[in-house]
Order: C-alpha cells, then structure tokens, then sequence
C-alpha cells in the first residue's frame, strides 16, 4: 500500500483518537483527584477547626465544674470496718445515689422560714430492725458535733432500731423500702444570714 493512501490516513486518524480519548481520560482523572484532595483537605480543616472549639469550650466551662464540685461537700466519714456515716448535702448526686428522699429537710434560704430551717439524720434498716447502711447526715452547712459524735459510734449489721431511739428518741418519721425501712429525724436548724431572705451574704 503507497504511502498517503486511504487506508493508512484511516488508521492514523483512529490512532489519533485513541490517544486523544486516552489523554482526556487522564486530564478527567488527575481533575477528580485533585477534587477530591481538595475536598478532604477541607473536611480535615473543619474536623480541626470544631475539635478546636470543643477544646477552647470545655476549658471555659471547666471552672464552673470546679465550682460545683467545690460547692458540695459531700463525703463519706469512715471510723472503722463497719462505723462511719455520710455527710451529705441535700439535692447532692449522693443525696439521690442514697435514696434519701423522704429526708424532712427544710432550707433555711426559704424566705417564708425567716432563716429557720431543718436537717436530717437518715437510718436505714432491715426487716428486722437491725441496721444495714452507714447513717446519713444531710447538712445545709457545717455538721454539729453533737451528731456526729452519735451517728459514728453505731455498728452497722450490729445496731438497730433500739440503739437509735436511745439516741435521738422516738420523734422519727418513716419511709418503707423494699429490703426494710427508712428512719429520718428532722434536726431544726437556724442560719442568720438567711432571716430576711438572703439579704446578709
């Protein structure tokens, strides 16, 4: 076949195409990738940019954390294997972990109370009578010694009902559970600071 003949021109434009088609199929290609680079460089910066706000976020508010953990003082007293008790604030997270409930606790920042208000000693026993958890101290402030001193000195599986009212008499109010019963007595307590609603902080 001469050179320049129709059968040769057809097979070098076929060849042409082919490179052509092949060259924009790589163009299309590196493009897509480039696309797709770009798009996760960007979703990496957004994941760092909100990482970074989580962390600036969880700092500021990490003093108020701090604040509230301060703020309650709740706590277990251990005197021995088996004698201790809890101090607990009211509406605490151990408040509610002890099932303290029914505690007749009145806040001394009511205003209706002029600064008078109640703590709460809290018993649990079992069917029996016979204590099975460490007494309870619910205090708005400080605890009085005068209770501690008492609380401390009983036994838990060892004490029951009768050791209590030797204590603190028998002027105690109730509340069933499951396992046995609860004994609250209501302890009156006075804060000056609160007679006229708060006004001398």
């Amino acid at each position: 076949m001469r050179p320049g003949s129709p059968a040769q021109s057809s097979g070098l434009e076929r060849g042409s195409k082919t490179q052509l088609l092949s060259s924009t199929i790589k163009s299309y290609g590196r493009a897509v990738a480039t696309k797709l680079g770009a798009t996760e460089l960007q979703d990496m910066k957004v994941r760092q940019i909100i990482t970074l706000i989580v962390g600036i976020t969880s700092v500021a508010l990490s003093p108020i954390t701090w604040a509230a953990s301060w703020d309650d003082d709740s706590h277990y007293v251990s005197l021995g294997p088996r004698n201790g008790y809890y101090i607990v604030q009211p509406d605490s997270r151990l408040f509610y972990q002890l099932g303290l409930y029914e505690a007749p606790v009145i806040d001394t920042a009511d205003p209706l109370h002029h600064g008078y208000g109640a703590d709460a000693l809290a018993f649990r026993f079992n069917r029996k009578g016979v204590l099975i958890a460490p007494p309870a101290y619910i205090a708005q402030e400080l605890p009085n010694d005068f209770y501690t001193r008492r609380i401390g000195s009983l036994t838990v599986f060892r004490a029951n009902v009768h050791d209590v009212e030797a204590l603190f008499g028998r002027s105690h109010s109730f509340a069933a559970r499951s396992d046995g019963f609860m004994w609250y007595y209501a302890i009156q307590v006075y804060n000056p600071f609160e007679e006229h609603g708060g006004g001398g902080h």
